[in-house]
């Protein structure tokens, strides 16, 4: 039985105001007060999964626990052909401490290198989790290529050197608006709004 979501504050589980912001304005729930993790002083906790839904369990549990409020995560990151699926679960340590994406960037365009195929996906798992352990789950992903030099200053991440497939903006040159109908995270709340958030 699928349980579905009743309450009036969500918790996301971030830091990344960026994402937080994308989220907010993708979800577009009347009534649920969206709220981030780092916005409650909720400390992000280790990530030592070894798959997408690993490190989503992870910290929907850890931040449910820690707010008494059901917490949404995401655990998403950048798979790139050529390099067997990397960065993937590890997308966000390529960007180092603190975070730098424009080092990650320059890493995967260096570790692709002369490589004939540059195609790529981005790929998020949703967990929404309740405190008492209980939780439901969806994925979405996009299939792309990798463009170099990165192009545009809109998201974050790896957004810039992602071209969708059948687009001509990067992830990087396109507003919210546009991103929020089709990107991996957008398929994948979709799949976990019908699914917990519905009547």
């Amino acid at each position: 039985m699928v349980r579905k979501f009743a309450e009036k504050k969500l918790v996301l589980a971030t830091h990344n105001k960026g994402k937080l912001a994308e989220f907010r304005d993708m979800m577009n729930l009347p009534g649920v007060e969206l709220v981030g993790a780092g916005d409650l002083n909720i400390p992000e906790p280790v990530e030592d999964g070894t798959t997408f839904f690993e490190n989503c369990m992870i910290k929907a549990k850890a931040v449910s626990a820690a707010s008494g409020l059901p917490c949404m995560a995401d655990d998403s990151g950048l798979c790139v052909a050529a390099l067997d699926g990397a960065p993937g679960v590890y997308s966000a340590d390529w960007a180092g401490t603190p975070r730098d994406f424009k080092v990650a960037m320059q890493r995967v365009q260096d570790e692709v290198g002369a490589a004939t195929d540059r195609s790529a996906a981005f790929v998020s798992t949703l967990i929404l989790c309740w405190p008492d352990g209980q939780y439901e789950t969806a994925e979405g992903h996009i299939e792309g290529t990798l463009v170099w030099p990165p192009r545009g200053t809109q998201g974050f991440g790896y957004d810039p050197m992602f071209l969708p497939e059948g687009e001509r903006k990067t992830f990087g040159e396109m507003t919210l608006e546009e991103k929020k109908s089709f990107s991996h995270r957008a398929r994948a709340w979709a799949a976990l709004k019908a699914k917990a958030f519905s009547d």
